[in-house]
């Protein structure tokens, strides 16, 4: 693959100042100010796209944002692979705290500082540029490529599910492939084999029918926030175990192995704890920090609001109390049957004096687990090898990807999710940034997977 790493090494300033183009666009799906913003974006996609060789590259319209796919489909009875990632990013707020403008990509010390640089327009173009390396190299590539680039996964995948429902036959592949996750650590390459589901709540407590005079009302009506924080303290215990009634009936439980693979990770508490600032870590008793985060399901509150919350004292007894609460899940759970136990929990504990309102919220997600020993996974474990000379370590992420489930039921795809992210590159916050020698591993080890995939899987794929 020598031939392919020059190309890349020859060729690197210009493919960074392409990937700056890409990251000036202000593609923020969340906010409507930027609707023609994600327009021109997804057309700027599917250029790029095409200028590196791939083919039928078209904008694939849903009832929100578009999605932008292309192929290229030249290695008859060679397996077929999906590469899915998004050009959609997180909204800058607050914007006061970015050193350099969000999205005026900026280069320091060995890094591209912008919104969508890790998350996920950097990793998303280096999917782009390894493909245009085989086939300028090589002239082919030794799997067929489909890619699909959706413009909703910030906001939950929202029209993802019917896009894939509706274009069944056209993205028909083997696997998806995709680079939205991050490395254990900056020397240690990873696999993502398991990802948390999601399932999102709101609720709302309504007391009388106005607010009242704390002075003339209060002692005798309920007070909705009183209520609230009542309600809410009968979830969860004291010491992090969740007590909603049968919430971890179908938790599956880690495997000794694992675990034991796990403890031997360079994984340090207290500087996680000082990363994230906390006087204390605090989670379920008997879990290390990363069997917390990557193997068992919680119940957080996001939001809580009612009342008078102004500058002084206003002597309030408020009419309404309001919460947002999210659990994330794991291998086995069920978003709908959980939903459906927190609802119940909440009614049996509801106090007097108030009515309840339950809201189930958008972007809901099956945990997805991929075995360890899939052909698809164990070439990214050989990609990696090569390029880093290391041995990669298998990994679960906290965090949600809800299409990943959509993509097992809807299309039949195991997913490999391999990352070239480094943990605290701030996606999601301000002065997000990737390092650039992952961007140029990324786009090395890719280029390297195409060729153990199709060795992996063989031939009599789907192709």
């Amino acid at each position: 693959m020598q031939h392919v790493d020059s190309y890349l090494a020859q060729h690197r300033e210009a493919h960074l100042e392409e990937l700056k183009e890409f990251l000036r666009f202000p593609s923020i799906s969340a906010l409507s100010a930027h609707k023609e913003d994600m327009v021109r974006t997804a057309q700027w996609l599917a250029a790029a796209l095409e200028r590196a060789g791939l083919e039928n590259a078209r904008i694939l319209p849903t009832a929100g944002h578009p999605a932008v796919y292309a192929e290229w489909l030249h290695a008859p009875g060679a397996p077929t692979a999906l590469v899915y990632g998004h050009y959609d990013v997180q909204p800058v707020d607050p914007l006061h705290l970015w050193e350099t403008p969000p999205f005026e990509p900026s280069i320091r010390d060995g890094k591209i500082y912008a919104r969508g640089a890790v998350d996920d327009k950097g990793q998303v173009f280096a999917q782009v540029k390894a493909v245009e390396a085989l086939l300028r190299t090589e002239g082919r590539l030794p799997v067929n490529l489909k890619f699909l680039i959706e413009g909703e996964e910030e906001i939950g995948s929202r029209h993802l599910p019917e896009l894939l429902e509706q274009h069944r036959d056209l993205l028909r592949a083997d696997v998806v492939v995709i680079s939205d996750t991050s490395f254990f650590a900056p020397d240690v390459p990873a696999v993502t084999v398991g990802l948390r589901g999601l399932v999102a709540l709101e609720l709302t407590l309504r007391g009388p029918r106005r607010d009242l005079h704390s002075g003339v009302y209060g002692g005798a009506v309920q007070n909705p926030l009183h209520a609230l924080v009542q309600l809410l303290a009968s979830l969860r215990s004291p010491d992090g175990r969740i007590l909603v009634e049968g919430f971890y009936d179908k938790v599956r439980p880690l495997s000794p192995e694992e675990r034991e693979a796990w403890a031997r990770l360079p994984f340090d508490p207290e500087a996680f704890r000082e990363e994230v600032g906390a006087p204390a870590l605090f989670g379920e008793a008997g879990y290390t920090p990363l069997e917390q985060v990557w193997a068992r399901p919680t119940l957080e509150i996001n939001g809580l609001w009612g009342g008078f919350t102004g500058e002084g004292t206003k002597t309030v007894l408020p009419a309404e109390a309001h919460a947002k609460i999210t659990c994330r899940l794991v291998p086995d759970q069920d978003p709908d049957e959980i939903y459906e136990r927190v609802e119940a929990q909440l009614r049996k504990n509801l106090p007097p004096g108030v009515t309840l309102e339950v809201r189930k919220e958008k972007g809901k997600g099956r945990p997805v687990l991929t075995p360890v020993d899939h052909p698809a996974v164990r070439a990214a474990f050989d990609a990696l090898r090569e390029t880093y000379g290391k041995e990669p370590v298998p990994i679960r992420s906290g965090g949600s990807i809800p299409i990943v489930e959509s993509f097992a039921t809807i299309l039949g795809l195991p997913a490999v999710l391999m990352g070239f992210g480094l943990p605290n590159e701030n996606e999601h916050a301000p002065n997000e940034h990737w390092d650039l020698a992952q961007f140029d591993g990324a786009t090395r080890t890719l280029a390297r997977y195409w060729h153990k995939l199709a060795a992996a899987l063989g031939p009599g794929a789907r192709g």
